[in-house]
């Protein structure tokens, strides 16, 4: 079987894209899902897409992590499916779609994409850390000497060892000035740090207005593989109207022969 496969990237979280909507990828398939995902010997990259239709919306978001196995919700790659059903003139420059936690509106202005996130109403505040859920769940914890940090061997412990078998994402943040921060994110299912991790920019951003480390809502995260901002509201203790905003690149297609 041959199957179509198209390579993107937003902010250096890369994924590869697969328009599903005739059912012809066996998703049951981990192991294809995570040599796919190999950048050793597949095309390489930090999760596998698939565009399938939806009976309610625009089109459906189905994410696996590299692992191969069934992932949360993923910003970056939301982004990208976005750019994606674009390209494949499913929609214009607006849409609405559905992920694994629920419907997404989304735009495209001037190359940028504009993604809606759920609310967040539920924040974790430890002594050293936050804990918060933006669809996919995340640990935010302030450091010094973010550049030197060892964020592998910090965020796999962590990732395993305070919070089990289901694990989180572990995001390490420095403060750059009263509206930016720097983030670097050690992701479960990759199991590895990232370039770039969406949710966890939205983590965040909002970790950071609970904790008035800025009084902003409108604020810029900084990461290694690109800049993103998160723009929301506060009301009655609950964060709406989150909007993460970024670029998405198609990179090249290709062919997987299985």
């Amino acid at each position: 079987m041959i199957i179509p496969f198209y390579k993107y990237q937003g902010t250096g979280n890369d994924f590869v894209l697969i328009d599903n909507r005739k059912l012809i990828f066996p998703k049951d398939n981990h192991h294809l899902i995570e040599k796919m995902c190999s950048r050793k010997f597949g095309i390489g990259a930090d999760g596998l897409i698939l565009l399938e239709n939806s009976d309610t919306v625009d089109f459906k978001m189905v994410y696996f992590n590299s692992d191969g196995n069934l992932g949360t919700m993923c910003g970056n790659g939301g982004r990208c499916i976005v750019h994606f059903a674009n390209f494949l003139n499913i929609i214009n420059n607006k849409t609405n779609f559905e992920a694994i936690d629920g419907h997404h509106k989304a735009s495209i202005v001037n190359e940028m994409i504009s993604l809606k996130m759920n609310d967040v109403s539920k924040i974790d505040l430890r002594t050293d850390y936050l804990y918060l859920d933006t669809g996919s769940p995340h640990h935010v914890e302030i450091v010094n000497d973010l550049e030197n940090f060892k964020v592998t061997e910090k965020g796999s412990f962590l990732r395993n060892h305070l919070y089990g078998l289901e694990g989180s994402n572990i995001n390490f943040v420095k403060q750059v000035n009263d509206k930016s921060f720097e983030v670097r994110t050690y992701e479960r299912g990759v199991e590895a740090e990232t370039l770039s991790c969406g949710t966890g920019v939205t983590a965040v951003a909002i970790a950071m207005f609970e904790l008035k480390k800025t009084l902003f809502n409108h604020i810029q995260l900084k990461t290694k593989g690109g800049n993103l901002s998160v723009e929301f509201e506060k009301n009655n203790l609950i964060y709406q109207n989150i909007y993460l905003r970024g670029p998405a690149e198609l990179i090249f297609k290709g062919d997987w022969e299985c």
